[in-house]
């Protein structure tokens, strides 16, 4: 797949470095996949959760922080919409989006 936001993934990691690991294996894992559905994503990602418009959210190191990308299944992208703790996602999400 290809990855827009890779960038934005690297500066969450210097302020949170325990996600550097989750980070740096999702990148590389992303990198070599071939997402044709969102099946394909659960089959690794069991804790993954899917919204409208191929939006999915990843629970990242057991749930502390989120990250939320778009995927195009047909184009092979996945573009970085959000990653964030999980309380700063909770906020947004009340505010809606």
């Amino acid at each position: 797949m290809n990855l827009v936001g890779r960038k934005q993934l690297l500066e969450f990691v210097r302020k949170h470095a325990d996600a550097r690991n989750w980070i740096a294996t999702w990148l590389a894992e992303t990198k070599a996949a071939n997402w044709r559905t969102s099946q394909d994503i659960k089959a690794r990602y069991r804790s993954a959760s899917f919204l409208a418009e191929n939006v999915v959210i990843f629970n990242v190191k057991g749930n502390r922080y989120r990250l939320e990308v778009q995927v195009s299944y047909g184009l092979g992208v996945v573009m970085v919409r959000h990653i964030e703790t999980h309380a700063d996602y909770t906020r947004r999400i009340s505010r809606g989006r």
